[in-house]
């Protein structure tokens, strides 16, 4: 499998056991060039070295709640490469008042900007995207199995993710004609810095691992490598899709 020539925007890398991260090595060592983001200061020491280590010359900062910075990514991409062949949007979060609460608990501000962060902002991804890929392309975005069945303590993601996967749907049947495939991959848990903000995280992924055929769970290596085959050549006839990277545990009762 070969990436090469291809270019690629992936954001939401936090540090080296990002999902992000992950898929942005299989990525690069598969050819592709890249380019990645930071959300802030705070974060540009951890995500910077990781950037240049795998040659990237497009790496700024882009928090998605702040006015215009997406938008900037989007423009230095147009002026260094013309064109976008894949993207990876790999961010999402909720005020932890309202991620530790019922969902009926909680607060309307809470829910809206964990739709805003964690879905909308795939929306936006994707129209800042489409003038980019004029030749076709690939929009990926990373979601969980809370979003169809009740997962304990994941609370108010469930929802903002089934809507994620939703949007993933409707986008894949709007930019077809244009040769633009739209996936969401959900992976099994996975300890990131993200999900550690969900209650009792330990105990969700010993649970998980005990429910899946292998009996084992997946790596951030696992779900690059789902991610380089989709956004490649080879998976042309693929789009709209949940694709599952979770050593079975979708399909255990």
């Amino acid at each position: 499998m070969s990436l090469k020539g291809k270019k690629g925007l992936v954001v939401g890398i936090a540090n080296g056991q990002s999902i992000a991260y992950g898929c942005a090595e299989i990525f690069r060592a598969a050819g592709a060039d890249l380019a990645l983001t930071y959300v802030n200061a705070r974060a540009e020491p951890f995500v910077r070295p990781l950037a240049e280590g795998l040659g990237s010359t497009i790496i700024l900062p882009c928090d998605i709640r702040e006015a215009g910075q997406l938008e900037a990514v989007y423009a230095e991409i147009k002026k260094q490469w013309g064109k976008l062949d894949f993207s990876l949007h790999s961010i999402a979060y909720a005020p932890k008042e309202d991620l530790h609460a019922r969902v009926i608990d909680c607060s309307q501000s809470g829910f809206c900007m964990a739709m805003d962060v964690s879905c909308h902002s795939f929306i936006r991804m994707a129209r800042l995207a489409e003038p980019l890929m004029e030749g076709g392309g690939c929009l990926l975005t990373v979601t969980f199995y809370g979003s169809e069945k009740v997962v304990d303590d994941y609370n108010l993601m469930g929802p903002v993710k089934a809507a994620l996967e939703s949007s993933v749907r409707y986008l894949a049947a709007e930019l077809g004609a244009k040769k633009i495939r739209v996936h969401a991959l959900s992976p099994g848990p996975l300890k990131t810095r993200a999900a550690s903000g969900i209650d009792r995280f330990d105990e969700l992924m010993e649970r998980t691992r005990a429910r899946t055929p292998e009996r084992h769970l997946v790596d951030i290596t696992d779900v690059g490598h789902l991610a380089a085959f989709l956004v490649g050549d080879g998976a042309v006839a693929l789009t709209g899709n949940v694709e599952y990277v979770d050593s079975g545990y979708h399909i255990t009762s």
